[in-house]
C-alpha cells in the first residue's frame, strides 16, 4: 500500500507519498502561498531533480488538486494512477482529550479537530480544511487523523493539571496536553532500541529542538510529563515563543502597552523568545553568529536559552527517578553542535558527560556520550511523517 502524508497549514500543504511495502520514500513536497498570488508547488521525486510549479491556488481544494495531478503526471508522478493511494494520513496538532491515538476520520472527529480550534488557532482551522480539500478529492479511501497531542495522553492529573480553580479545567477542559507528540514517539522508541533494552523498561528525556521546542519525559512506556502545555506556548524558550513566563506579567505589558488579548497573544507568541530577547532573529544560527561577534543581547539570549532546556533536564530526571539517555532530535537538537554541547556542559553531577569530538556531526543518528557518562547522549533525525505513514497504514488495513 501506498499512503500520501499531508501536513496543511494556513498557507501552505506539505505532502509525502510513502510505499509501506518498504517504508521508502517515493517523494515529497511543499504547496506554498496557497490562497496569496504567486503560489508555487515544489516537487521532488526520489532521485530525481526537483520540479518547481507556479501556479495560482485560490484555496487548499485547488492546491491538493495540483499535488494529485503532480503525483500522477507522465513527466513528474510517481504513480501510475490515483487509486495507486491506499490511505492518507493528515497531522493534526491539538485533539484535546479525545484521542490518545490516531482514529479514522469522519464527522465525529472533524468536530472535535474544529470544537479545539479555540487552544489550536493556528493550527487545527488548516489542518481541517487540508481534511476537507483531501476528502472531497479522494472520498473512496480512508483519511486518518495523526495527532500532535495524542502521545502525551498517558499523564496523569498530577502532572496534567495547572493549579487554578478545578472548574477551569472541568468546563474549558484547561490542562496540560503537549505537542510534537509524533516526533517524541519516534526518537523515544528508536532510543529504547539504541539502549538495547524494551521501551516499557526505560527511562528517557527527549529534546525536540527547533524553532519551536518541547521535552519530553518518559518511563516505562507511558509520558511523565512534556514542557508545552495547554498551547505550544508553554516551556523553553523558542524561536519566537517566549516559553514560562511569570503570568503577571502579561497583564503587566498590557496595561503598559495597551495590548488586547488578540494583541498580548501575537506578542507572547511571535515577538519573544530568541527574537524578542535578541533583537537580531528567531532562527538560532543567526543568534550564535551575533554572539560570537560580540554581541551582548545575543549573548544573554543564547544563555537563557540553553539554561532553560538545562533546566527541564534536571526536573525531568528528578520525575523519572534517573535516566537511561537523553536524545536530542529536530533542527537545532539534529544541527546545533554549539547548542548541544552548552546544554550538556556542567551537567556531570547528573551523570550527564558529552564527548565533545563526537558531537561535531549535524544530521546523523549517533550517541555522542562521553565513555564514563552515566546517561547516554544520543542524537536522533526524527522522522514524524514515518510515524503518520505508519498509523495510517495500521488502521487502513
Amino acid at each position: 500500500m501506498k499512503v500520501l502524508v499531508v501536513n496543511a497549514g494556513s498557507s501552505s500543504i506539505k505532502y509525502q507519498v510513502v510505499d509501506m511495502t518498504d517504508e521508502s520514500v517515493l517523494c515529497k513536497g511543499l504547496v506554498d502561498r496557497v490562497g496569496i498570488p504567486g503560489s508555487t508547488l515544489e516537487h521532488k521525486p526520489a532521485g530525481k531533480d526537483e520540479v518547481v510549479i507556479k501556479k495560482d491556488l485560490p484555496d487548499h481544494t485547488a492546491g491538493m488538486q495540483l499535488v494529485l495531478e503532480t503525483l500522477v503526471s507522465p513527466e513528474h508522478g510517481v504513480l501510475s494512477s490515483m487509486d495507486d493511494i491506499g490511505a492518507v494520513g493528515h497531522r493534526v496538532v491539538h485533539g484535546g482529550e479525545a484521542f490518545a491515538s490516531s482514529v479514522v476520520i469522519d464527522d465525529e472527529v472533524k468536530k472535535v479537530i474544529r470544537e479545539c480550534f479555540d487552544i489550536a488557532p493556528l493550527h487545527n482551522p488548516p489542518n481541517l480544511m487540508g481534511i476537507d480539500a483531501c476528502t472531497e478529492l479522494m472520498p473512496n479511501v480512508k483519511h486518518v487523523a495523526v495527532f500532535d497531542t495524542a502521545f502525551h495522553q498517558s499523564m496523569t492529573p498530577e502532572n496534567f493539571m495547572y493549579a487554578v480553580p478545578y472548574d477551569a479545567y472541568e468546563k474549558f477542559r484547561v490542562r496540560r496536553y503537549g505537542f510534537h507528540g509524533t516526533s517524541h514517539f519516534f526518537v523515544a522508541h528508536r532510543a529504547a532500541e539504541m539502549l538495547g533494552k524494551p521501551y516499557e523498561e526505560c527511562k528517557i528525556i527527549t529534546l525536540h529542538i527547533g524553532n519551536g521546542g518541547s521535552v519530553g519525559a518518559i518511563k516505562d512506556g507511558r509520558v511523565i510529563e512534556t514542557s508545552m502545555g495547554f498551547t505550544p506556548l508553554e516551556g523553553l524558550v523558542m524561536g519566537t515563543r517566549s516559553g514560562d513566563i511569570d503570568p503577571a506579567v502579561v497583564f503587566f505589558l498590557m496595561d503598559k502597552l495597551g495590548m488586547n488579548t488578540a494583541e498580548a497573544n501575537n506578542y507572547f507568541n511571535k515577538k519573544a523568545g530568541l527574537l524578542g530577547l535578541s533583537g537580531v532573529s528567531n532562527d538560532l544560527r543567526d543568534v550564535e553568529e551575533a554572539a560570537r561577534e560580540g554581541n551582548e543581547k545575543a549573548q544573554i539570549a543564547l544563555k537563557v536559552y540553553h539554561n532553560r532546556v538545562k533546566g527541564y533536564i534536571g526536573k525531568y530526571m528528578a520525575l523519572l527517578n534517573g535516566c537511561d539517555c537523553i536524545v536530542f532530535t529536530a533542527g537545532v537538537g539534529e544541527n546545533g553542535i554549539d547548542a548541544r554541547a552548552a546544554i550538556c556542559t556542567d551537567m556531570d553531577f547528573l551523570g550527564i558527560k558529552m564527548d565533545f569530538e563526537k558531537n561535531k556531526v549535524r544530521g546523523k543518528e549517533v550517541d555522542v556520550s562521553a565513555a564514563d557518562s552515566k546517561v547516554r547522549i544520543f542524537i536522533i533525525p526524527t522522522n514524524e511523517e514515518l510515524v503518520i505513514a505508519r498509523d495510517t497504514y495500521g488502521l487502513a488495513k
